[in-house]
């Protein structure tokens, strides 16, 4: 890589390559996203870090070839193309580095994205971090200097606050990362964000992946007491470890899109059986971007294990309950369903595994602005997806209903076009 120098100005107004503005649809359901993401402006860190860790805060930096990458570390962090294609045309959408000025204003300014949630018709959304992050903080927490990290990831978390949550509560979901190197001062992250608001936190789905301790270690267990006690919603994003491994000459962005329910399945299994469900059993996790259709599999199998091998018998007392918090025939698929939540862009085919899985656990996504996201047309894909399938409630309870009690976010206010999905007292 050539010189770096800092990347001056967008063209908010001339983004070029980009689509006229769509027609806002017609809205029919109320609709809460819980998968998104926003994409870090270049100027997001300025000022925010104590003064002797400022010149390191990441930054936005120009290659000779034109693209605007993110700097940390001593490490060089892509804006790859497929994670903000929306508004593109679709022969546009390139896996490689890209710049600001190419993508969509909402990827990276809340005025521009609740501009663009009216248009789609969305109510609310939850938004992940994207690459400089690694989704879950992991870039941050794993610095080669751990104070610097930490810093980071408060500066972080302090613009989330004040830039997109702050400007417009009622559209946003407040989630943050933490610092996951060091389970206290994560914990103590996590006490900080709840405390002025936030719901919900980003965590790794698989972290022995990227070379932190197990979820099965006791490192995690002020993290996730934390969240416990504070209501704070475990986030668990599919690839926030990486996608599964690769066969050598595998087409790795194919394959490794395709098999985004195995990786939900098997972060999923191990967070069940890590008994943290069972040791704290008002803890909510929530499995984002994974699709459902693996779930009544899980299911099945954990009541077939039971039945018929016993393994799995005396779920809740091999972590130490007693009883009296948790009987004995407490199923593992019984703490699952109690505890996790899964999300769906649409899946067509097994939505039909619903009431196996739960009406009641069951959230939408948009995941707005990545290349798998509905924008502008998620109101006719649930439509065309869940219109003639599912009944009223049902579509209400995986649309808004079910996001709105599980992450305590309001749902629009009588007379909002927002409001037109909403059934009975709220």
């Amino acid at each position: 890589m050539g010189e770096r120098t800092w990347t001056t100005g967008m063209a908010k107004s001339e983004a070029h390559g980009l689509l006229p503005d769509p027609e806002p649809r017609d809205i029919r359901y109320t609709v809460i996203s819980v998968d998104d993401h926003l994409v870090e402006p270049p100027e997001m860190f300025e000022g925010r870090l104590p003064a002797r860790f400022q010149e390191a805060a990441p930054r936005v930096v120009e290659t000779e070839e034109g693209h605007e990458v993110w700097e940390f570390d001593q490490k060089i962090f892509l804006q790859v193309g497929l994670n903000a294609v929306v508004g593109r045309p679709r022969e546009d959408w390139k896996v490689e580095p890209t710049r600001f000025e190419d993508m969509r204003p909402g990827c990276w300014d809340i005025d521009a994205r609740v501009r663009d949630m009216d248009i789609n018709g969305v109510w609310a959304a939850l938004n992940f971090p994207s690459q400089i992050t690694g989704f879950c903080g992991r870039v941050f927490s794993q610095c080669s200097d751990p104070e610097l990290g930490r810093e980071v990831t408060r500066a972080w978390n302090d613009w989330f606050h004040d830039e997109w949550w702050q400007p417009h509560p009622d559209r946003n979901i407040p989630m943050g990362i933490t610092f996951l190197a060091d389970a206290e001062a994560g914990a103590a992250e996590i006490r900080r964000n709840a405390e002025r608001g936030f719901r919900a936190v980003t965590l790794p789905e698989q972290p022995h992946r990227i070379g932190l301790p197990s979820i099965f270690s006791d490192h995690w267990d002020p993290i996730i007491e934390a969240c416990a006690d504070t209501g704070t919603v475990v986030c668990l994003h599919v690839a926030s470890c990486g996608v599964v491994d690769m066969p050598k000459g595998a087409p790795a962005i194919q394959l490794g899109a395709t098999l985004f329910g195995q990786l939900a399945l098997g972060a999923c299994a191990e967070w069940l059986w890590s008994g943290y469900p069972v040791r704290f059993p008002d803890l909510q996790i929530a499995m984002s971007e994974g699709g459902i259709g693996w779930v009544a599999m899980l299911i099945d199998r954990l009541d077939n294990m039971l039945e018929r091998s016993g393994y799995g018998r005396d779920f809740t007392g091999s972590f130490g309950m007693p009883d009296a918090v948790h009987p004995n025939d407490m199923r593992p698929s019984d703490v699952l369903r109690r505890n996790f939540t899964f999300c769906t862009i649409d899946d067509p085919s097994t939505i039909s595994t619903r009431d196996v899985v739960g009406i009641e656990n069951i959230c939408f996504e948009t995941d707005y602005p990545h290349g798998d996201g509905t924008w502008p047309d998620t109101q006719a894909v649930i439509e065309r997806a869940y219109g003639a399938v599912l009944t009223d409630p049902e579509i209400a309870a995986i649309t808004h209903e079910n996001a709105a009690r599980v992450f305590r976010h309001p749902l629009p206010p009588p007379g909002s076009p927002h409001a037109a999905g909403l059934r009975g007292p709220r």
